[in-house]
């Protein structure tokens, strides 16, 4: 039975009990199908093959045209793992059939049920907590929780991605699985409202919105500012940095909206046990460690230490819904975002 629980990120900064180490005897290869686009994730994959032996061939691209592409393969499709970012596109991958159940005991003890498929079809493996950004020196009362950004108190404030944008439909998806589709639709319709401008670019052009003057509150994943902390990123310098405050929403309510990376094993996976090898080492201490130190992620295992510019925003509570529901809003959600105007 899966566990279901809840957890501060707080218990994160302590250590926990580290994975056994993966057997140095393996051989052979898997290939690997990813649209995580990161340099620092060439850690991952060579500490990986220099444990085991096991050879990672790599194809990347963006989401939806790997999941188009293992569709065309088949049974021939030399898949055997997916890697992507956030819980629709996971849920894409298997409401399509290109990913199989696997039994893992490794998987299934070390990552919370929210974030894991129910029948064991992805698990996640990171996490970006979507919060909020507000100009300290023209905001006094930023609001708290997502609810507040539809606000008249806010109106001409607000930047925000377009309604295309998956963190975008998760949010919203999230929004309609905590408030109902009702409350969610005013919701929408309020930030419409409040918009400073028509919605534009990525989330660190909301934040660069903010240092611009072109609003004064946004929404982003928190490893966009985290990465401004530990290097300078450009039109987010130390100093106009230094203006920039953050809220992490709904700590009385739900909790902060957590974005994930995640994987699962292709249906017709030539080299699955080689697969699975790699996911049970995605949860191991050292490489949940690294997607804090390398990518400024949260990881998904809970007790694992966060590097300095993670831990420098502070400790929070996390949305615990179940993130498979939330990805079966996304449809509700653009229907959503079409009725309101949100472009």
């Amino acid at each position: 039975m899966k566990r279901s629980f809840t957890y501060l990120m707080a218990s994160m900064t302590t250590a926990s009990v580290a994975l056994g180490p993966v057997a140095a005897s393996a051989e052979g290869e898997l290939n690997l199908y990813s649209s995580r686009h990161y340099d620092t994730d060439e850690r991952l994959y060579s500490d990986f093959t220099e444990s085991t032996g096991i050879t990672i061939n790599r194809i990347e691209g963006k989401a939806d045209e790997l999941i188009a592409r293992m569709q065309a393969e088949g049974a021939n499709s030399p898949a055997d793992i997916l890697l992507t970012v956030d819980t629709s596109r996971l849920e894409r991958a298997k409401s399509v059939g290109v990913l199989q159940s696997i039994d893992s005991d490794v998987l299934e003890a070390r990552i919370p049920a929210n974030l894991q498929d129910a029948d064991n079809q992805w698990f996640g493996f990171s996490q970006r907590a979507r919060i909020i950004f507000y100009d300290k020196n023209d905001v006094a009362n930023p609001p708290q929780d997502y609810v507040s950004l539809a606000d008249p108190a806010y109106k001409g404030m607000v930047c925000h991605r377009s309604s295309s944008n998956v963190y975008s439909q998760t949010l919203l998806a999230a929004v309609i699985e905590n408030h109902g589709e009702e409350a969610a639709t005013a919701w929408a319709q309020g930030v419409v409202d409040n918009f400073a401008r028509d919605p534009e670019g990525g989330d660190t052009d909301q934040l660069r919105g903010i240092v611009s003057g072109q609003c004064d509150i946004s929404i982003a994943n928190t490893y966009y500012f985290a990465r401004s902390i530990r290097r300078e990123v450009s039109g987010l310098p130390e100093d106009a940095r230094a203006n920039i405050g953050w809220v992490f929403p709904a700590q009385n309510g739900e909790g902060a909206h957590m974005n994930l990376s995640g994987g699962g094993i292709a249906l017709n996976a030539p080299n699955k046990e080689n697969a699975i090898r790699f996911m049970e080492y995605l949860v191991s201490d050292q490489a949940q460690q690294y997607f804090s130190a390398g990518n400024d992620e949260y990881p998904a295992v809970p007790g694992v230490a966060l590097s300095p510019s993670v831990a420098a925003l502070g400790l929070f509570r996390p949305d615990a819904v179940d993130l498979s529901k939330v990805a079966q809003n996304v449809p509700t959600a653009q229907k959503i975002f079409n009725q309101v105007g949100w472009k």
